[in-house]
């Protein structure tokens, strides 16, 4: 949970607004809803120690994106308020350094639902 409130604080600071966390149905979960102006923004968030496996940015799979598409329009069904408005899928990857800083990279449209 920690890195998801890391990520929302920062989400916030470039002026997004947070309508859900940890929001959760029967295809799975998504980390963050966000809206960017008019856009609903759905975030994933990945933390990793190292680079191996591919980092962070490996940890995004299809069948994961898969799953937050399908969670991404339900979420979307059950409220009505936010039919017309544009879907984007973000991730916000989070990568330890050996140092022990993070680095934080905010991917917008990091995937597309087809």
């Amino acid at each position: 949970m920690q890195y998801e409130d890391l990520a929302r604080d920062y989400l916030i600071k470039q002026g997004l607004e947070l309508l859900q966390s940890n929001y959760r149905c029967r295809f799975g979960e998504i980390d963050l809803i966000m809206l960017d102006r008019d856009v609903i923004c759905f975030v994933e968030v990945k933390f990793r120690r190292s680079l191996a496996f591919g980092g962070a940015a490996g940890a995004l799979s299809r069948a994961k994106q898969h799953r937050i598409i399908k969670t991404a329009q339900l979420y979307v069904a059950a409220n009505r308020r936010f039919g017309n408005r544009a879907l984007r899928f973000d991730a916000f990857l989070i990568q330890q350094q050996s140092n022990g800083t993070n680095d934080f990279n905010w991917i917008r449209n990091a995937f597309y639902a087809e």
